[in-house]
């Protein structure tokens, strides 16, 4: 997979990079990730790449023509699946999401700042809209790592065991079960009998059980038929 970031700001968005599960899915090369200086693609000599809106109104509005020079030329290059907005008003990221965005092979990530993008911009080359919840930020590259980070991690050969993301909470629209680990026995608070039974379906059996309980009490709304 391929991931080319647009930003007003790559030294913010860089670092996540930098370590944990995203920086070994780039060093095993099973995931490129490209930062883009938005200010790179503008003509005018103070390199800026907004403007005051039309009609009025406080914020400053990113301009199309640096957005459409880095997009275009991204898309000479190589064809890709998605070219994504983050901003507050998108569809809000979920589990299935990244999940369906982890079968790409090529995504570009455009990074909203200060009152957002031209219209046009989302009208002739966004085909993406996301969102990571109902807040604004002060701009987009916060998103966009949440977003590649929990699109990377599905990447087959990222995870050390590949089976671990098919269990996390929100597959199959359930919260995780509880777990535990050594001691069996801390401070009178024991881990319960059946996961130390060694019966492993009927330990399948009691997370299935614990993910629809804690489902159900915590976040009843991910069982809706809505």
């Amino acid at each position: 997979m391929r991931i080319d970031i647009i930003t007003v700001l790559p030294d913010l968005i860089k670092s996540p990079f930098e370590g944990s599960i995203m920086q070994r899915a780039i060093n095993k090369g099973l995931v490129e990730v490209h930062f883009h200086n938005l200010r790179d693609y503008t003509t005018n000599k103070y390199r800026t790449v907004d403007d005051y809106q039309f009609g009025g109104g406080a914020g400053m509005v990113m301009m199309i023509e640096p957005i459409d020079k880095c997009i275009t030329a991204l898309q000479s290059e190589r064809k890709y699946d998605e070219v994504i907005y983050m901003t507050p008003d998108g569809e809000r990221l979920n589990q299935g999401i990244a999940n369906e965005l982890s079968l790409k092979e090529n995504l570009i990530i455009l990074c909203g700042h200060y009152k957002g993008v031209d219209q046009r911009v989302r009208d002739l080359f966004i085909t993406r809209e996301i969102s990571i919840g109902d807040y604004v930020l002060s701009g987009g590259e916060l998103g966009a790592a949440v977003l590649c980070d929990a699109v990377i991690r599905l990447i087959p050969g990222v995870l050390n065991d590949e089976t671990s993301a098919l269990t996390d909470t929100f597959q199959d629209n359930l919260l995780a079960p509880p777990v535990y680990t050594r001691p069996a026995e801390y401070k009178g608070h024991k881990v319960p009998e059946i996961l130390l039974s060694g019966n492993f379906p009927k330990i399948e059996k009691w997370r299935e059980q614990k993910a629809l309980e804690r489902t159900q009490e915590l976040r009843p709304d991910l069982l809706s038929d809505d």
